[in-house]
């Protein structure tokens, strides 16, 4: 090593931060190629007294240099904290999983299956390259860690957890969520621009919910997509003392955006900040989250810059947001994307989940995907209007429904009222409605018995529904497999009816009258049933 070089190492040591257990290197900008390099902080390491964090942030390590540090820490066993993002930068390929074997995740699994780490708080690494496999060799040592301490009556019980920008993708991300759910004890956790998609999230979603003092939940820069956005929303209804939630950048979509606004509606009461940037929602969908924060007393910042709101629809926003007394808690709508050219076509964009980087042909995934959301009390509504147990009758109505057949169900009509909930089911019967005394009871009938068990549930699941009906009725835009149904005015006039009822709530109304006013055109063709359904909506917002 040269003499300048060493100088220069000197120098930057000489700004060690030492002091209340902590050994801090933060910033210093220290190349340390090998085990020379290194050997003054190995030293340091080894004779400080009582180590509690260390801080290694903004160097970068080569592989003999991580080992002669992992070698200073092996006797450090009150070592509770670990500061140790960006230590690769300029690193090739090639040497961060060496490095990462000695002072990375390899090298510190040890450590952290050690009786040091039975009282450790916090877990911050970000940028260390981790991958896959790196998450998965963390959760099984957090796992280890968690088990060994509460055998001595003293459970792990880490707070924060901070790993932005390691790769952990999809399996990283599932492995971390168990550790998380079996710990329960998170506050904090930080995991953006991790190339996570819906299959990840849906992992985390299972997990966030048995951590119920979480305050702080950033996933930024990953994929969410709806079958992501809805397990995500079922979770943070059990979370009362979450105060921010960034879920920017992550493709939650409309449809997220009015699962995630039923949440807020219900619960969050303590909600700071909220930021839902750059997910290609609609101004409709905005304007559905923005009504849900009105009773947020603590709310400071409100993010939908970078959706697809256009001109009107960011004044809208802001005027909405304004009336509520909350126009300086919105952040700047600067880069809204402008209105999405192909809402009409809202139905038939199958070609969404492309987004998700995941076939549907994987069957394995899938499975699992429908189990994890089987688990946090998500139900679908699509197209598939019964059940496998529903009598032959009834699945060969709604195969081909028509106002005789209806008739002819008799008291097969109890069990189509109690047991088929669906959207599709609901404007399949909607569509018969006729001035026929005898027809219109059992249409209206029906529906009212169908739609008062839909809507009797938590306020997301109605909500779900509901989004589902407006991908249907073409005021939405959806993904996957939902189809756009052929509307006739029978079916505005069902829901003109149902809206009126006590069954209905009010913030459903609301969220529907939202919906047609700002994508009224695509009702056209229903006529006088379309202005009659808008009336009644209006109306029911003045009760």
């Amino acid at each position: 090593m040269a003499s300048d070089d060493i100088a220069q190492l000197a120098d930057a040591l000489s700004k060690t931060h030492v002091g209340d257990g902590e050994l801090s290197y933060k910033g210093l900008g220290l190349k340390l190629d090998n085990a020379e390099s290194a050997e003054q902080l190995a030293q340091d390491i080894k004779q400080y007294q009582g180590l509690r964090a260390l801080r290694l942030e903004g160097n970068t390590l080569g592989v003999e240099a991580a080992q002669a540090i992992a070698k200073a820490l092996e006797n450090k066993d009150m070592l509770q904290v670990c500061y140790w993002s960006d230590m690769f930068t300029g690193r090739l390929r090639s040497e961060i999983p060496p490095a990462l074997v000695r002072n990375g995740v390899k090298g510190i699994e040890q450590l952290l299956k050690s009786p040091s780490c039975h009282t450790l708080r916090e877990l911050k690494l970000n940028n260390c390259g981790m991958g896959i496999g790196g998450g998965k060799i963390l959760s099984e040592a957090l796992i280890e860690c968690h088990r060994q301490s509460s055998s001595l009556g003293a459970p792990l019980r880490l707070r924060v957890f901070i790993a932005g920008r390691n790769r952990l993708e999809n399996e990283g991300a599932s492995a971390l969520a168990k550790a998380f759910q079996l710990m329960g004890s998170l506050e904090e956790i930080h995991m953006p621009q991790n190339g996570i998609n819906y299959s990840g999230v849906m992992a985390l979603a299972s997990a966030i919910r048995h951590n119920p003092e979480l305050r702080v939940l950033n996933l930024n820069d990953n994929t969410f997509t709806k079958k992501g956005s809805l397990p995500m929303a079922q979770a943070l209804r059990h979370l009362r003392n979450i105060q921010v939630i960034n879920f920017g950048d992550c493709l939650v979509r409309s449809e997220g955006a009015v699962a995630l606004a039923a949440v807020l509606r219900e619960g969050l009461p303590i909600l700071k900040e909220l930021n839902l940037s750059f997910g290609e929602i609609t101004e409709a969908a905005a304007l559905v989250v923005a009504q849900a924060v009105a009773d947020k007393a603590d709310l400071e910042k409100l993010d939908l810059n970078g959706n697809c709101l256009g001109e009107e629809g960011c004044e809208a926003l802001r005027e909405a947001m304004e009336n509520m007394n909350k126009g300086d808690v919105l952040e700047s709508l600067s880069d809204d994307e402008g209105d999405e050219d192909d809402e009409d076509d809202s139905g038939n964009d199958d070609d969404d989940d492309d987004d998700d980087d995941v076939s549907d042909d994987c069957n394995e995934e899938n499975e699992e995907g429908s189990e994890i959301a089987k688990e946090n009390g998500i139900t679908t509504n699509g197209n598939s209007p019964v059940s496998p147990n529903s009598p032959a009758e009834i699945t060969s109505f709604l195969s081909c429904p028509s106002a005789e057949r209806l008739l002819q169900l008799g008291e097969l009509r109890t069990h189509l009222q109690q047991e088929v909930t669906s959207a599709d089911a609901i404007l399949k019967i909607g569509s018969l409605y006729s001035e026929d005394p005898e027809t219109k009871t059992a249409v209206l009938d029906t529906i009212d018995a169908m739609l008062k068990k839909l809507l009797s549930g938590s306020t997301l699941q109605s909500y779900c529904f509901l989004s589902t009906l407006l991908v249907m009725m073409g005021l939405l835009k959806g993904e996957g497999k939902t189809k756009k149904a052929l509307l006739v005015p029978g079916q505005l006039l069902c829901l003109e009816h149902a809206v009126q009822q006590e069954y209905f709530p009010k913030h459903d109304a609301s969220l529907l009258h939202i919906f047609l006013s700002r994508n009224g055109g695509v009702l056209k063709s229903c006529g006088s049933a379309r202005e009659r359904l808008s009336s009644a909506l209006e109306r029911r917002g003045q009760d």
